[in-house]
This record gives structure tokens, C-alpha cells and sequence, in this order.
């Protein structure tokens, strides 16, 4: 999974025309994008797209309102029945997913989905709070599967703008962005990258996959489909690295109890097995 698509869950022209957007992955949001007063309709509609789209194509995520809102309950059971792939929990703290998680299992239950079957996303630093608690979600739930983080929201809560004159992020925000890629890898789940607000700046979208990739982020959030071949092109291996992972995983097969070897006159030793299998999809070990 390399790319997540917001969609507006109150837009029914933009739901339509999301399942031909490219994404690896669509937000259907209840929360930001949604007013209050389109709640219902919203609810509605994500039921009727979830029902409509098969899983195991493209995944399918809800982001519903914050647990501390009063509406996420209503926003979990309007949309459980469609069988969402996931669901994105915004404004998050570690003791969210444990709440979060007891909740899916009470409503699969409820509505006979298979148990664990609906994963979550944590959105893991959109409140002064929530960077201080990060290195707290290893080993929460099962079905935390990623972490993200968000610029905005903690802009909001700060009273600041998050980027600079040059469009680099300030130095608050930067921090949050580290602590979330490694709270993600030390919990064992995806690292998920947020998003780039100017649709329309290529170059700076490029830019900003490239360096979240080099970084170990493994996928990207988007507010428009014109993002997304740019965000899927950015987390694609080349053919370059793979066919330099194939002969880092073929010198330690020869060699299973080497660790370090040789290869094309450069030293390589378990860090670098352990990014070729990634590469190659192989996992980590």
C-alpha cells in the first residue's frame, strides 16, 4: 500500500469517481471534511459505497470522528455493516486503541463480522499531547497495522503555521514527523506519511515522497487523485533496488552463516538483508 486517497464521505459525486482514482487505498472521511449538519448523509452514503465495493481490491478505510467527540460510536456503527477494511482514528493516543479495538470486537460481534477482521490507522499527532505519547503503541492491538501523522490539526492547536517560507517544515513539526516513523517501527506497523496540502505543486509533492522514502515512510496520504501517481511512482521500488535486493538475499543464501559479505566490491552485512527482503516483499527477518 503506497497511497491512501481522502474522499469527502457527504460527496457523492467524488465517492463515484474514487474507485477509479488510482489509490491504493481510500479515506472515506466522516471527520474533517464532513460538517456536522451532513453527518447523517455521510454515514449513509460510506455505508452504501462499502456495500458496493468488494473487499480485497482496493482497501477501504473510514476515518471516523475522535473517540473523545461523543459521534464516533454513531460513526462505527453506521458503517461497520459495510465491512470496512480499516478504520482511521484521528487525534489518537495509545489508550484510543485499545478503546477503539474493544469497541470493533463488540460491533463484529454485533453484526457478524469475522473477529479482528476490521484493522486500524492511527493518526498519532494532532494534539500537544500526542507526540509525548508515541513511543506507547508496540503490542496495543492486532490490528493496528499503521501510524500516521498530521501537520495541520497540531498547526491548529499551537496557533502556528507548520512550514516555512521555503515550504520545509519547522522544527516542531519535523520532530513529530521523526517520532511518528519511529514510534510506527518500533510497534512493528506501517509508517504512513501525511499529507501535502498544495495539489498543484508536482515538484514539491515529488520532492516530499522522495524524502519520506528515504526516511523508511512505506506509503502517503492524498487530498486529490492528481497526487497520486506521483505517490505511487515515489514508493515503488525501482528496478535498480531490486535487482539489488535479489543479490543481497542471493549472496547470504550462499552464505547462511556469514555476517558480512562481499558484494560488488562494497561490504554488506544483516541491516542490508533485512532492507532487500523488504524490498522484495520477503519481510524483515
Amino acid at each position: 500500500m503506497r497511497s491512501l486517497l481522502f474522499v469527502p464521505a457527504d460527496s457523492e459525486r467524488k465517492l463515484a469517481r474514487a474507485r477509479q482514482s488510482g489509490a491504493d487505498a481510500l479515506i472515506l472521511d466522516l471527520e474533517d471534511s464532513v460538517v456536522p449538519a451532513n453527518r447523517t448523509v455521510a454515514r449513509t452514503q460510506t455505508g452504501a459505497f462499502l456495500a458496493a465495493t468488494e473487499a480485497g481490491g482496493i482497501r477501504r478505510y473510514v476515518r471516523i470522528n475522535p473517540l473523545a467527540s461523543g459521534v464516533a460510536l454513531d460513526d462505527l456503527t453506521a458503517v461497520l455493516p459495510g465491512k470496512p477494511d480499516g478504520i482511521l482514528l484521528p487525534k489518537c493516543l495509545p489508550e484510543h486503541v485499545r478503546t477503539l479495538d474493544h469497541y470493533l470486537t463488540a460491533l463484529e460481534a454485533a453484526f457478524g463480522l469475522t473477529p479482528g477482521a476490521v484493522r486500524m490507522i492511527a493518526i498519532a499527532t494532532e494534539t500537544p499531547a500526542a507526540p509525548f505519547a508515541l513511543a506507547g503503541y508496540a503490542g496495543l492491538s492486532p490490528r493496528l497495522e499503521g501510524i500516521t501523522w498530521g501537520a495541520e490539526d497540531l498547526a491548529a492547536c499551537l496557533g502556528g503555521s507548520n512550514r516555512r517560507f521555503d515550504g520545509s517544515y519547522d522544527d516542531v513539526y519535523r520532530l513529530a514527523r521523526a517520532l511518528c516513523l519511529l514510534a510506527a517501527a518500533d510497534a512493528d506497523v506501517m509508517p504512513i506519511d501525511t499529507i501535502y496540502t498544495d495539489f498543484k505543486d508536482e515538484a514539491g509533492l515529488a520532492a516530499e515522497c522522495a524524502a519520506a522514502r528515504r526516511s523508511g515512510f512505506v506509503a502517503k496520504m492524498a487530498i486529490h487523485p492528481a497526487q497520486l501517481s506521483v505517490i505511487n511512482s515515489a514508493f515503488s521500488a525501482t528496478e535498480e533496488e531490486l535487482a539489488w535486493a535479489r543479490k543481497v538475499v542471493a549472496v547470504f543464501t550462499a552464505n547462511p552463516n556469514a555476517g558480512t559479505v562481499a558484494l560488488d566490491g562494497k561490504m554488506v552485512d544483516k541491516p542490508h538483508l533485512t532492507l532487500a527482503r523488504r524490498l522484495l516483499g520477503l519481510g524483515g527477518e
